[in-house]
């Protein structure tokens, strides 16, 4: 009975890897400093080539920031949600982003409006609702990043002309 549910479970995650290789034949590490590094190497496909792309792309985490911005021979499609974009900014620009959503200007809170979708006519009302809410946004003591943006968002869902004006 043992070995046939062993034999089971190795049939069907066999048959699962099948059918990820015919729907995507390219099982390497796909993108980042990793395949621009190794990319040439003779038969990628072999492990020493793979192990080496995987873990030049671990060690300098290439493949994450190339596929969210589309470089190092990654696409993103546009698939990146802009709540992903504004959060991978706000951890890059925490402390900068506090300071001038505290202050309610700034060219760090300007990026964040155009991340966040914000038409350039009404950054001025996002500025304020930052200002205003800034105790809210950025708690002491909890602060990050994560957090920062999905208050940020909620906030906004409640702005009777922001909710309205935000391209998503």
């Amino acid at each position: 009975m043992k070995k046939m549910l062993l034999l089971s479970v190795v049939v069907l995650f066999g048959m699962q890897a099948g059918l990820a290789m015919a729907a995507n034949p390219d099982t390497g590490p796909g993108c980042g400093l990793g395949k621009l590094a190794w990319g040439e190497y003779k038969n990628q496909k072999d492990i020493a080539p793979q192990v080496l792309m995987a873990t030049t792309n671990g060690t300098f985490g290439s493949q994450t920031f190339g596929i969210s911005f589309g470089t190092s021979g990654c696409t993103n499609d546009g698939k990146v949600m802009t709540e992903h974009k504004a959060t991978m900014f706000a951890e890059l620009n925490f402390e900068n982003l506090s300071q001038e959503m505290a202050q309610g200007q700034g060219e760090h809170l300007a990026s964040m409006a155009t991340l966040m979708g914000v038409p350039a006519q009404h950054q001025g009302e996002f500025f304020a609702l930052a200002q205003e809410h800034y105790t809210s946004l950025v708690k002491a003591g909890e602060a990050s990043p994560v957090a920062m943006v999905k208050a940020l968002n909620a906030t906004i869902a409640t702005h009777p002309v922001l909710a309205q004006a935000i391209v998503k």
